[in-house]
């Protein structure tokens, strides 16, 4: 698995329905691999961080390229992806409660 499919299925609960597409239970929602692309867009990352949210994390940001949630702080070359880069920490962090996820 690479960290983006790491983040669906543990962050946001997706379940891989085909090779190319995720389904979301809680939207009753088909979502094609190909479309969700959190690193280059600031949308889907948003994504992220409001189910983060709702798992009781708190996100703060400092400038473009770093971001924090709870302990959490990673950096990458746009928000975009220093979102992504700290998601996947916590998402394949083993020390961390997995009944959350």
């Amino acid at each position: 698995m690479n960290n983006i499919e790491i983040i669906a299925r543990r962050i946001l609960g997706w379940k891989l329905n085909r090779w190319d597409r995720w389904y979301d239970f809680e939207k009753d929602l088909f979502i094609s691999v190909s479309d969700f692309q959190p690193e280059q867009n600031i949308d889907h990352a948003m994504l992220i961080v409001e189910r983060l949210k709702e798992l009781g994390f708190t996100y703060t940001t400092n400038g473009v390229s770093e971001v924090r949630f709870n302990n959490v702080c990673e950096t990458g070359e746009t928000l975009a992806q220093a979102i992504t880069n700290a998601a996947f920490s916590i998402a394949d962090n083993s020390s961390i409660d997995e009944g959350w996820l």
